[in-house]
């Protein structure tokens, strides 16, 4: 696994791109599927949430796995790129703004360093001002599985360990649950999701988190192709 620190080796690492045709495959589209874990529950009453505001949810692991397409004419079948994300305050709380953010961006080691540029650059799109702050640009082995509705994980060994399960009848408490918090990415069929794991265990941030057995992950499809790209 390789690493590179810091925000200038991150736009240097978008940069390169820029020069590369705005082009998508023959259909127009990248296609894939995404996971989303945070350190507070998403699908949840809003006694619970107010009881985690301000106190948990300030991070996130934010997933996308290819299936088909290609991003600025570079082909990412197959390939998978992982973002880990610390705010300053509950992301998704719509009474206070969690920037300042940091993120944590892990770049596929299967891919090609053309392919890194354009996940990087994937990222970057669908992570919006989440991710404007890169502090360190990871390359490592990404397992990533997505298995059925509510069921995925994706593991990055000595990084990143997010595991989940579909949501069931035991996992409604107060009965008044319903998703309070969206997905911190544009995507499509958004199930939220049980987390089994959830564990970030790079120094990063100076700081690593355990947020398993919570009501605090998405499993969705996401797309994207034919639009502007928000960082010509």
């Amino acid at each position: 696994m390789s690493v590179i620190r810091g925000r200038v080796s991150w736009m240097l690492l978008v940069g390169s791109l820029l020069a590369v045709p705005a082009v998508v495959t023959a259909s127009g589209e990248i296609r894939g599927d995404y996971l989303e874990a945070r350190t507070s529950d998403v699908y949840t009453g809003p006694c619970f949430a107010n009881g985690e505001v301000n106190l948990a949810g300030r991070e996130a692991v934010m997933a996308w796995r290819v299936r088909e397409g290609s991003w600025q004419g570079v082909d990412l079948s197959g390939l998978s790129v992982v973002a880990v994300v610390k705010a300053a305050a509950t992301l998704g709380d719509p009474y206070a703004s969690p920037y300042p953010a940091r993120a944590v961006v892990i770049l596929d080691e299967a891919a090609t360093t053309e392919q890194r540029t354009a996940l990087a650059h994937l990222a970057r799109s669908r992570g919006g001002e989440l991710l404007e702050d890169v502090i360190a640009t990871h390359v490592a082995k990404i397992d990533a599985s997505f298995e059925g509705p509510g069921q995925a994980r994706i593991t990055v060994p000595g990084l990143v360990d997010v595991r989940t399960r579909a949501l069931c009848h035991d996992d409604h408490i107060c009965g008044n649950e319903f998703v309070y918090y969206p997905p911190l990415s544009p995507v499509t069929d958004a199930v939220p999701a049980y987390t089994l794991a959830n564990r970030f265990e790079g120094d990063d941030f100076k700081s690593t988190w355990s947020s398993p057995l919570k009501r605090s992950a998405f499993v969705a499809t996401f797309s994207a192709g034919g639009e502007a790209d928000p960082l010509d």
